[in-house]
């Protein structure tokens, strides 16, 4: 996507990251693996654990987004690097996003992880025309739809994110 304009401790990282993915691999799950970095430490990784833990949304990215929070005590990461072994696929693309992650760096692309199986070409077509969902999405127009974020905008101590 950009130029390689990675430092060596980005490098050395993302070695770490590559490492875990290989490790996931021996213990069964997914060839991926992230981690965290805020201030030039590792704040939290993670593995692939799909497989392992039964859980479609066990990325490694997402996992390693959940260890940071929980591990900072935080649901927004600014200032924080995202590491992965792997170009994010669209979920952890917008968990990252949503994460507020500073910036992300991935070793392996999209076309290398489809070479080994792990195709998700057509999650990224989807995501630049809803038309071609692998999935029908369909809107059920009731008259109570909006009656949660009624509640959450009537909440005088909710939490912004």
């Amino acid at each position: 996507m950009s130029v390689d304009t990675a430092t060596e401790p980005e490098r050395v990282w993302m070695g770490r990251a590559i490492e875990l993915a290989t490790t996931s691999v021996a213990a069964g799950g997914g060839p991926f693996g992230a981690l965290i970095v805020r201030d030039g430490e590792i704040v939290a990784t993670g593995a692939n654990r799909v497989t392992t833990d039964l859980d479609p949304t066990a990325h490694a990215e997402v996992t390693a987004i959940r260890n940071a929070c929980r591990e900072l005590g935080e649901f927004s990461l600014p200032g924080c690097v995202l590491i992965t072994s792997c170009e994010p696929c669209p979920m952890c693309l917008s968990s990252a996003l949503w994460a507020r992650v500073d910036r992300i760096l991935y070793a392996a692309d999209r076309a290398d992880a489809a070479a080994a199986g792990f195709d998700d070409r057509a999650f990224h077509e989807a995501l630049r025309d809803p038309a071609k969902l692998p999935v029908p999405v369909e809107r059920v127009s009731t008259p109570d739809r909006n009656n949660a974020f009624d509640a959450w905008l009537a909440k005088e101590d909710r939490i912004d994110y």
